[in-house]
């Protein structure tokens, strides 16, 4: 039976760096020898590919080099399971995890690689007075419960990251860098990246997402229109960016994806037209007044704009009729369209059709979506209607007021400003339902006000199967005394919970899902969420003390971090193991002894003690017994606790019983 440690492989994060090897083995194994790379032989396998130039265009900053190391290096970590603070835990698929994202984002490898559709951050801007994530590359994970208050700290403190410190850009870089990198590796192959930034670090982030995404993947750039500024000296600076890019750009062009989203605005147009319907019957020319009624009260900048060009209508709905029917660019086909009427060619578009073929035109003649003039001298148009075609391309600039987000935002906590400058959760919802499709999920590892999982939450009330979240928000510390967080430090203190951001992430979560559950009784949609809270590994490091080293043999004696819940430990062989967080765990008891079943049969673990000789034939023929029902696809796991067996022959006779029953997976925790 073999043990799992600190360790095994098993036990740690993902081991990037030796995945990395894996794959370059696979290509180019000539370039190993005894187990190591000849790079000489790999710049000859390579041939052309090798730039071995001094100067190199990109970006390059002191500590680039650490903040890849840092991304390299696996976590410490483990994620504990906290029922009593989340909503729907035994049905929702949706996570909330409390902890510093770096080491979040590693120990999440092995679970969610390549599982994420969309990945949107909305990280600190570097103004000189945010939090900036200092990492520890020796040791991140103590660092960060120093930081947070979770253990005395050795005096260090959060620093901001101002311009006389002469490293400004360099310190937020190293910040970012590791975090996207680890994001990266989470995407699936058509997924997409979305971050959020300003101008002071517009520039940098696109070298750096070049960098590390592929610059041949870049979309496109999203500039919101936040606010007006009257009082800007020069110029009132009042937007934000989204840079967007896509996993594997050539592979959404060989799968011919094509993005849409609904028309801001169609669907309140269809109920006004519906009324006006039922008000006039068949009186187009009232109808079409009322419409352009309710276009007059679209003020400037007013996303449902464009729907004011439909003043026309029957009984298809509103509709234009002037599109233009010749090929973009010119060049296009030209061929004989018959006039209805005088039964003569039309006059052809210099440009030619903008469809490839007549009988192609015609299947747009016979739907009704071609308007032939007068006589054969006047080019056709073409006819769209609102309601056939109600959806379209993002545009690239986007109208959202920073006024509204908040006011939103305050909504939900009886007028409060508790958080300074949320996003808008409208916005997010939008994008979510743009770039990811029922049933995928979407990760944000800047959580901050919790505005990506409301925006998901308000999708999973349109479509099924529910898409899915995972948050990942810093236990920022909140200082009463500050006046930018003293209202969200006294609201923490009136729900009596923690000073800390990640208190306010939860709470929106929870207040988002009640909002949308009094307006949609009858919703079905997942609006629950997990929590869970960054903490050291439950699996006990081999520290010897070099004067007493009888009493750290007795120390270790037990393997396992002690106060630590039997929950906490399964839930970290789900993420060492690669098993997703929300996956059903049941339990059985067998032999006086508690068995679980995780993700039906692909993990069984007891972490039972007293597995005396007497008790381990009933055990585990009850667990062959279980596995064999279960049925799962793949080989099952087993899993005890190592000081559990009251002795090696105990342990060895379970091993040798499983064994037998087709079970060669079997270790000792």
């Amino acid at each position: 039976m073999k043990k799992l440690d600190a360790e095994s492989p098993e036990t740690k994060s993902a081991d990037i760096v030796s995945g990395n090897v894996e794959v370059l083995k696979s290509l180019f194994p000539d370039a190993f020898t005894e187990g190591k790379i000849d790079f000489e032989v790999l710049k000859e396998l390579l041939g052309g590919a090798v730039d071995e130039r001094e100067e190199k265009y990109g970006l390059k900053w002191h500590g680039k080099r650490r903040a890849r190391q840092i991304a390299l290096t696996p976590s410490a970590g483990t994620l504990l399971p906290c029922p009593e603070e989340s909503v729907d835990w035994d049905t929702t698929q949706n996570l909330m995890i409390e902890g510093d994202n770096l080491e979040v984002l590693k120990l999440l490898q092995k679970s969610y690689a390549s599982k994420v559709k969309l990945v949107y951050i909305d990280p600190p801007y570097n103004t000189g007075g945010d939090f900036v994530y200092p990492d520890d590359f020796r040791d991140n994970i103590s660092n960060y419960m120093m930081r947070t208050g979770q253990v005395e700290s050795d005096g260090r403190k959060n620093s901001s990251n101002t311009e006389s410190s002469g490293r400004f850009h360099t310190d937020w870089l190293c910040m970012i860098y590791p975090r996207l990198k680890l994001a990266w590796s989470l995407l699936q192959p058509d997924g997409f990246l979305l971050v959020s930034i300003d101008d002071r670090e517009s520039g940098n982030l696109r070298l750096v997402l070049n960098e590390i995404c592929g610059e041949e993947n870049f979309i496109a750039v999203l500039v919101f229109d936040r606010n007006r500024k009257n009082d800007a000296k020069l110029v009132s600076v009042g937007h934000e960016y989204m840079m967007l890019y896509a996993k594997n750009k050539q592979l959404l062009s060989e799968l011919d994806v094509r993005l849409r989203a609904p028309k801001d605005g169609v669907d309140e147009l269809r109920d006004i037209f519906a009324q006006l319907r039922q008000e006039h019957g068949d009186d187009w020319a009232a109808i079409s007044g009322g419409l352009k009624e309710h276009y007059s009260t679209f003020v400037e900048d007013d996303p449902r704009l464009p729907l004011a060009r439909f003043t026309k209508v029957d009984e298809r709905g509103p509709y234009r009729d002037d599109g233009d029917p010749s090929w973009p660019g010119g060049g296009g086909p030209r061929y004989d369209v018959l006039h209805p009427t005088t039964g003569k060619p039309c006059t052809v578009p210099s440009r030619g059709w903008v469809w490839p073929t007549y009988e192609r035109m015609k299947q747009e003649i016979d739907a009704g979506n071609i308007v032939f003039g007068p006589d054969e001298k006047r080019i056709p148009s073409i006819r769209r209607n609102i309601f056939e075609k109600d959806d379209q391309v993002l545009r690239s600039v986007i109208f959202s007021y920073a006024q509204k987000a908040s006011q939103d935002f305050a909504a939900l906590f009886d007028g409060k400003s508790v958080f300074q400058n949320p996003k808008s959760y409208r916005d997010l919802h939008r994008l979510v339902t743009y770039l990811t499709a029922p049933g995928e999920t979407i990760l944000d590892f800047f959580a901050g006000s919790g505005t990506t999982g409301h925006g998901t939450m308000l999708a999973n009330v349109e479509a099924a199967p529910s898409r899915r979240f995972i948050m990942v928000q810093l236990q920022e510390l909140l200082d009463a005394n500050d006046k930018d967080q003293k209202i969200a430090a006294e609201f923490c203190t009136s729900i009596g919970k923690p000073l800390n951001i990640a208190e306010i992430t939860k709470e929106r979560l929870r207040r988002a899902a009640k909002m949308i559950r009094s307006e949609t009784p009858d919703c079905s949609g997942d609006l629950g969420f997990r929590v869970f809270k960054l903490a050291p590994s439950n699996i006990r490091a081999w520290e010897p003390d070099a004067i007493d080293l009888e009493d750290s043999l007795l120390k270790n004696a037990e393997h396992l971090v002690p106060g630590r819940k039997e929950q906490d430990v399964l839930y970290e062989l789900l993420l060492k193991l690669g098993l997703d967080l929300c996956v059903p765990i049941e339990t059985k008891t067998m032999a006086g002894k508690m068995v679980h079943s995780i993700g039906g049969g692909t993990l069984i673990a007891s972490l039972a003690d007293g597995l005396t000789k007497d008790v381990v034939e009933e055990l585990a023929n009850g667990i062959v017994e279980w596995r064999k029902a279960l049925a799962p696809a793949v080989d099952t796991r087993v899993v005890f606790k190592d000081t559990g067996f009251a002795d090696d022959i105990a342990k060895t006779n379970m091993a040798a019983i499983l064994n037998q029953a087709g079970i060669s997976e079997v270790r000792s925790l």
